[in-house]
């Protein structure tokens, strides 16, 4: 990482205020996302709608400090126009000429600092779906740092590229433009040994005065690569390669090339490809059937078999292959409807692939498209919208909704019987949901006309039984506990019993887009099923055996080390392993008397550690027993003041320093003069605060929710459930729940104990909890109908009131969510 002072020489930038030295851990140019205030730098871009210098005292406020700036009036000492004077007195400020050069100016410094691979991507369409592809099938092998989402721009790339960490052996960016000029500083930046051009098309056209133009300047990204891959039926393309001298490897459908693809022919929902690969033959089953996910895939199969990677594990990985979220969703809508969601951009070539999904949707005759303005074609309007009005003719679309002044003047070019509205409001206005019945709907619009209002229109209720994540809540979270520390404390976030039921591989990938420092995870395998959906960083393994020590180090994954047995067992097992190092944790027993070292046994650990200098101990940690109650207190600073005597002992008598950590979330609130070199989020990030002293500070993330599946009247005298505990005492009306003890649904909460949230209103249980379902009290309640969505426990019911009820703890009933329990995740 870069200081402060550091700054200067790499942007040819004039220090104007220095304060104090500081750290640059996080870059920022959007004052909406500040993470830590911290080692944060806030680099003031001048953009079309908005100025970042507006920013600069909101972020002060905040705790920023650090700030690269283009106008003077934007540093203290210097009078606004009302003639007040702006005053950051602990500010670091630098001026450059241009913001947005200096953020590309470090991240280029950053980039430079490191001798890793990295796979550069551009095209037209299919880059973040290669990027996240190539991520997923080469992280078993590879720790991937990649660009977040679709962060391929003039900001989106130097923020991706400031994530390269020394831990990381390979990067896979992603590089977009729309103009001349850009790649060469993207090139700069990235710096890519292996480039991947996804395809030719449309796309950004106006800023070019030709297609073969813009070819050219996106071939710019591979100036100083290794070895390019392409798809030799692209002409444009595989012409103005062979102008150039750098190494190729083609795939073809048609015609010569390194990969050459036989045949790929859709089954089911999979398509078998048949390809010749060094004069051999081969077959791969590719879980996808819509030709642009086909041509995707094709791309990362080239890039696999150049890898030497054998059929066997290239299948096994492309079985696991999952589709990137982003783009193109698919639900079931009212009226037995099922819609297309592809809302995210609208161009001539996403119209064509969206087009085609349309047609391989098999389950309604009736095609509808709505379809907003199409923006950045390239074209005249007379020429695109006769280009859309064939697409729509040759995949037999039988209704057009066109939304946008522009489609709508152009509307003489589509056939009788189209509806056109100038507005996404007038549409709205104007909706009839049963005008809509058993077809096939395709919503596709450029991301300015929310499109995504349209969607929810169609909304269809889901009856069953889902937890809710919220991802923002999430991230707030974790900011909450990160402006407690200190800039160089490091954060561990356990996402062990799948992050506390809230879904492992979703949470892991968010905390490493935020730049967490270590995951900690109960056993290997969930070690394993990180690695292998593209989570790259520092992982812990809590706990390990002999048995599963293969898959420690085939993963990169770092065991807790607790016994003297272990350490002999783990010591023994590597005298065959050719690895240059190992990286332990070492579970130290301070009080809590459940795993680790004892004092006495020390000395023998450490003898037994220079036995073999490839293991390193990455960390010495322990638990504190009561960190979350204060009459624990006097016991958790015995504990706090055994472990930093152990910690010294390890580390004079290894020779070298150590991370030491031994506060868990409870901890980091009560114990904030003992964060040490890092320290372990878990509960708190799930939005329970141990301590109870803070909770209104953090955010609920998981909701559990369910539906009523039917509503009964129960007369005095009967009885409700199995054993019949349930007895009604008065005439009820109850309402079955779609949710049991086999959803992970207590059933001590039966009888009364428990209560759940119906439009607001609380209804107690009544009788047994069952496997599939639970009965609920909603004499009284108003507006209760079959179908209604039931909060288990939320914002306004909280998990913690809950964990009181039946005498657990909140740890208990997140955890306890059932597997089966869908997941939903969202962002605001």
């Amino acid at each position: 990482m870069l200081t402060f002072s550091e700054l200067a020489p790499i942007t040819e930038g004039v220090v104007m205020q220095f304060v104090q030295e500081q750290t640059v851990h996080h870059l920022l140019t959007d004052s909406r996302k500040i993470t830590q205030p911290s080692g944060t730098l806030f680099f003031a871009i001048k953009g079309a709608f908005n100025d970042g210098h507006d920013y600069v005292s909101a972020l002060y406020a905040r705790g920023v400090r650090q700030f690269v700036v283009e106008r003077e009036d934007a540093i203290p000492g210097v009078k606004d126009e009302d003639g007040l004077e702006m005053s950051f007195p602990e500010a670091n400020f630098l001026k450059v000429e241009n913001s947005l050069d200096a953020l590309q100016q470090i991240a280029q410094y950053h980039r430079e600092q490191f001798f890793l691979p990295v796979i550069g991507i551009t095209g037209s369409n299919g880059k973040t779906i290669v990027k996240e592809w190539l991520a997923q099938l080469l992280s078993p092998d590879e720790k991937v740092v990649k660009s977040p989402r679709s962060y391929n721009s003039q900001i989106g790339v130097p923020l991706s590229v400031w994530q390269i960490a020394r831990t990381h052996t390979l990067g896979i960016f992603e590089a977009g433009i729309s103009q001349t000029g850009e790649m060469e500083k993207l090139q700069k930046i990235i710096r890519p040994t292996i480039g991947i051009f996804t395809n030719v098309g449309p796309a950004h056209d106006e800023g070019f005065e030709n297609r073969e133009q813009k070819t050219a300047e996106k071939l710019r990204l591979f100036s100083d690569a290794d070895i390019l891959f392409y798809n030799a039926e692209e002409k444009t393309l595989d012409k103005l390669v062979k102008q150039l001298k750098i190494k190729t490897f083609t795939w073809s459908m048609q015609g010569p090339a390194d990969l050459q693809i036989l045949a790929a022919i859709p089954s089911g929902d999979k398509t078998l490809v048949s390809y010749q690969f060094q004069e051999e033959d081969y077959r791969l089953e590719i879980p996808f059937t819509d030709p642009a996910s086909v041509q995707n895939a094709l791309h990362c199969l080239a890039v696999l078999a150049w890898r030497g990677l054998s059929p066997e594990v290239m299948q096994q990985r492309f079985d696991k292959l999952q589709p990137v979220a982003m783009r193109l969703e698919m639900k079931e809508a009212i009226h037995n409807c099922y819609l297309i969601d592809d809302t995210y951009n609208n161009d001539l070539a996403g119209l064509s692939t969206a087009l085609d999904l349309l047609v391989n949707q098999k389950r309604h005759q009736q095609k509808t498209v709505i379809l907003s303005d199409l923006l950045e074609s390239g074209l005249t309007e007379e020429m695109l919208y006769s280009e859309v009005a064939a697409a729509l003719n040759n995949r037999q679309v039988n209704r057009l909704i066109g939304i946008g002044k522009v489609i709508s003047r152009n509307k003489e070019k589509f056939r009788a019987g189209t509806e056109f509205y100038e507005t996404t409001a007038d549409f709205l206005a104007h909706f009839k949901a049963d005008q809509f019945h058993n077809e096939t709907i395709l919503v596709k619009g450029a991301r300015v006309f929310g499109f995504e209002k349209i969607v929810g229109l169609f909304g269809k209720k889901v009856h069953g039984t889902v937890l809710e994540v919220n991802l923002d809540a999430l991230v707030h979270n974790l900011n909450f506990y990160r402006a407690k520390l200190q800039p160089e404390t490091r954060i561990m976030v356990m996402v062990k019993a799948f992050a506390y039921g809230s879904g492992s591989y979703e949470i892991a990938n968010l905390l490493q887009f935020h730049r967490v420092d270590y995951l900690a995870v109960a056993y290997a395998d969930e070690g394993v099923s990180l690695r292998e959906n593209g989570i790259s960083l520092p992982i812990m393994v809590m706990n390990t055996a002999p048995d599963n020590f293969v898959q420690l180090l085939r993963y990169h994954l770092e065991p807790e080390i607790y016994s003297l047995s272990q350490l002999r067992s783990f010591l023994e097992f590597i005298q065959t392993e050719k690895s240059a190092q190992f990286h332990i944790h070492l579970k130290l027993d301070t009080g809590m008397h459940r795993l680790g070292f004892v004092e006495e046994e020390l000395a023998t650990v450490c003898d037994l550690l220079k036995t073999d200098e490839r293991v390193k101990i990455a960390s010495v940690f322990s638990h504190l027993a009561g960190a979350d109650e204060a009459i624990y207190n006097d016991f958790s600073q015995q504990q706090i003041a055994l472990f930093r005597q152990m910690a010294l002992q390890i580390e004079t008598n290894v020779g070298y320093p150590v991370i030491k950590h031994i506060l868990n979330s409870a901890g980091i609130v009560r114990f904030p003069e003992h964060h040490l070199d890092m320290v372990r989020l878990g509960i708190g990030l799930y939005g329970v605060e141990a301590t109870g002293t803070e909770q209104s500070a953090l955010q609920t993330v998981g909701t559990l929710k369910t539906t009523i599946s039917q509503i009964k009247e129960v007369q005095k005298g009967d009885t409700v459930g199995y054993s019949r505990k349930g007895v009604a005492e008065t005439d009820l009306r109850t309402a079955t729940l779609a949710i049991g003890y086999a959803d992970g649904y207590d059933r001590r909460f039966g009888n009364g104990t428990g209560e759940v949230l119906i439009k607001g209103q609380r209804a107690p249980l009544i009788g047994n909890v069952c496997m599939d379902m639970c009965m609920v009290n909603i004499s009284g309640l108003k507006d209760i109908e079959e179908g209604d969505e039931v909060t288990v426990f939320g914002p306004e019911l909280s998990i913690t009131e809950l964990a009181k009820r039946i005498g657990t703890i909140p740890y208990e009933l997140l955890t306890n969510v059932s597997p089966r329990v869908k997941r939903v995740f969202y962002a605001e």
